[in-house]
């Protein structure tokens, strides 16, 4: 039974753009504090859609959402066409704290120094943004959510511009964020590996008006993940190690040398 706190809820919401094709439908989950949930779909099925739901930046065609003001939310990438240092985008998240027309003051500045020491970001304080590797970038723009002071982190593909190092620097960072600061997470992935290696509960968005959710052995079968994604899959399990691992493998079509398939 679950006992932390509900920090964010969606009951029977639907996003559309025009009233009848239709992102999602229907839609009903909750983010947890401490917890962390992954997002899996295929392209187009409306992952990056239902984030900017969650965060208030778009009002849901129907249903309700009980959002939480303290919401940070982290896009895959950032699009700055100045040249702002890492201080300086982590003090962004700073804004509804700061009053307007008015500069950053101490207090500011220590929060969003702690942010980046949180994330292993500090000794770039003064690095400009543009200047660093995607998987850096990444890491500042969690640092600036975690600079907002929020209770809700959202993150839209946090790893899918990263090397496989980098990677396991964002997601075991999330991990930490969930069990030390009893944060609630979501974010958006294409791997259900990722998923596999830190989400305690995972939403399958099926297909615009079929969705599961729940914890990752209820929800991550073979089924659902060949549904998802319309091409096999395999669970393997891996050892070697202190514990168990469990992967999941696409069975991708094979060409041979003239490039047919079978």
């Amino acid at each position: 039974m679950d006992c932390d706190p509900v920090m964010l809820r969606i009951t029977a919401a639907s996003q559309s753009y025009d009233g009848e094709r239709f992102q999602f439908r229907d839609l009903d989950f909750d983010l947890r504090a401490g917890e962390i949930t992954a997002i899996l779909g295929p392209n187009g099925r409306g992952k990056s859609t239902l984030l900017h739901v969650l965060a208030g930046l778009l009002k849901p065609t129907s249903g309700t959402l009980d959002l939480n003001p303290r919401t940070g939310f982290v896009p895959q990438e950032f699009s700055g066409s100045f040249p702002y240092s890492v201080l300086d985008v982590v003090l962004m998240g700073r804004a509804r704290h700061i009053a307007l027309f008015r500069t950053p003051r101490k207090s500011d500045i220590e929060k969003a120094m702690a942010a980046l020491e949180a994330t292993g970001m500090a000794e770039y304080a003064t690095r400009n943004i543009n200047a660093l590797s995607g998987g850096e970038r990444q890491l500042v723009l969690i640092a600036r959510a975690l600079a907002g002071e929020n209770a809700v982190l959202l993150l839209d593909e946090p790893a899918s511009a990263l090397d496989l190092r980098n990677q396991d620097v964002v997601l075991s960072l999330l991990s930490e964020l969930a069990d030390r600061e009893k944060l609630a997470i979501a974010f958006t992935t294409h791997q259900p590996n990722h998923a596999m290696a830190v989400a305690d509960k995972v939403l399958l968005m099926l297909d615009h008006a079929k969705t599961a959710f729940g914890t990752n052995d209820a929800v991550m079968t073979e089924a659902n993940l060949e549904a998802l994604y319309g091409i096999p899959v395999r669970a393997a399990r891996l050892g070697g190690s202190a514990r168990e691992e469990a992967a999941f493998v696409p069975l991708f079509r094979q060409r041979d040398r003239k490039g047919n398939r079978p």
